[in-house]
């Protein structure tokens, strides 16, 4: 049965890519989370109070704005984490079950 395994399958099954996968889903799952949480509450905010929002901060700034700002900061803060993440946990695992696949 093992020898009727494709390389892909064989791969897949192997405790290396299992691992990666794991630490995988370690990042992307709380980050997702996270994200949509924070997400979340900006539109709760805007939707239920709506006068916390119209705070203003400084000249036509208010709370709504800034807070809509950080989520666009937010998103790139998530890529930075996740790129630095991905070039310390998973490419390593990556490059290696590349590399193995490759010499067969």
């Amino acid at each position: 049965m093992r020898d009727e395994l494709t390389l892909h399958q064989r791969v897949q099954e192997s405790p290396e890519f299992a691992e990666l996968r794991s630490r995988l889903r370690r990042f992307v799952f709380p980050m997702s989370a996270a994200f949509m949480l924070w997400y979340l509450g900006y539109v709760l905010l805007a939707s239920y109070a709506p006068e916390v929002m119209a705070i203003p901060l400084f000249g036509h700034i208010n709370v709504g704005i800034v807070v809509g700002l950080l989520q666009f900061a937010t998103t790139f803060v998530i890529t930075g984490l996740y790129v630095r993440y991905a070039d310390a946990r998973l490419d390593p695992v990556a490059e290696s079950i590349r590399t193995r696949m490759e010499g067969h």
